[in-house]
């Protein structure tokens, strides 16, 4: 008899405590969802993370807001989103190698692996090599060439320590014997003043965020770091193709949730945006930006991120930057 009731109770319990997360799934969302991203506004993550929304918005009926926390190179939105209500209201963009790279470098608290739920991926970013127009590197070459002679070294100037384009630079710089100084900002829009000017010799920016002062001959790009080359910049040259190719660095853009957000209603992000990225509207204008559309399942993008933990953990160590 007390077996018996044990078992009921146990069975109770059960459905109470999966009950919640299967009415949460069927009705999500019945408000406003926020995503996080950790960069300036006006950068690449942050302008598709609002074509996406804007997508996604309409097919769920519910606003989503963009916040942005431009803050310790991706670190503090982050830890911000690990540590929010895991309900699926609260959601984080970031740059794949970036995300990996920071907790490999000791300098964030979240945990890339087990503090998230990955959603899918929304995109890859090819990433193109741009100086100052009237820089007198015309090409990688002469780009290199010049950081051998000037004093101190090439100055990069960089998003934040441990962006993508950080450490290719810094793959470049040691595998070339390249001297080099990393000049880290608060985003791309900052970085992008400042090598218009002059004032950094290089930097790392994706073609929507260069295209404009490329037209207006304020920028000039040596390559792209690409599979191949990209139709609206014919002319310039991969990374492989001027002999660079091994100093890639993987750079793929995902949405995650809190860990511990309920499965059904992570499905249900996965189903929205992965749709979002199979509309013709939203596909024209990542092309249109450069950018290359992806999606994924949860599981999918699960693998994407271990793997890229383990490399960049081993680039970090490899790079000496691990914090002390």
């Amino acid at each position: 008899m007390h077996r018996r009731s044990f078992v009921l109770c146990g069975l109770v319990a059960v459905l109470t405590l999966s009950g919640p997360d299967r009415g949460q799934a069927q009705n999500f969302p019945t408000r406003a969802i926020t995503i996080v991203v950790g960069v300036a506004p006006g950068g690449v993550t942050d302008v598709t993370t609002r074509q996406y929304a804007e997508v996604v918005s309409k097919s769920i009926g519910q606003p989503i807001i963009i916040e942005n926390r431009p803050v310790g190179g991706g670190a503090v939105a982050a830890a911000g989103v690990q540590n929010a209500r895991p309900d699926g209201y609260t959601l984080l963009t970031v740059v794949g190698s970036q995300f990996a790279s920071l907790p490999a470098m000791g300098r964030t608290s979240y945990d890339p692996v087990k503090g998230f739920a990955p959603i899918t991926l929304l995109f890859r970013l090819p990433t193109l090599v741009v100086v100052p127009f009237n820089s007198p590197a015309k090409s990688m070459t002469e780009l290199l060439a010049l950081g051998k002679s000037k004093p101190g070294g090439i100055l990069l100037g960089s998003p934040g320590a441990g962006s993508p384009g950080h450490l290719m630079a810094a793959k470049i710089s040691m595998g070339t014997n390249t001297p080099m100084q990393y000049v880290h900002y608060r985003g791309g829009a900052p970085v992008m003043a400042d090598l218009i000017t002059g004032r950094v010799d290089f930097s790392t920016a994706s073609y929507n965020s260069a295209r404009s002062n490329m037209d207006a001959k304020n920028l000039r790009a040596l390559a792209v770091d690409a599979e191949a080359r990209l139709s609206a910049l014919p002319d310039v040259p991969t990374l492989t193709e001027v002999g660079l190719g091994q100093y890639k660095v993987g750079d793929w853009f995902g949405l995650l949730a809190p860990a511990g957000t309920p499965e059904p209603v992570v499905a249900k992000l996965n189903q929205e945006f992965v749709k979002a990225a199979r509309t013709a509207e939203l596909i024209k204008r990542l092309i249109d930006n450069g950018n290359l559309i992806a999606s994924s399942t949860p599981a999918e993008m699960s693998r994407i991120v271990i793997d890229e933990v383990k490399n960049m953990e081993q680039l970090i160590k490899a790079l000496g930057l691990v914090a002390k």
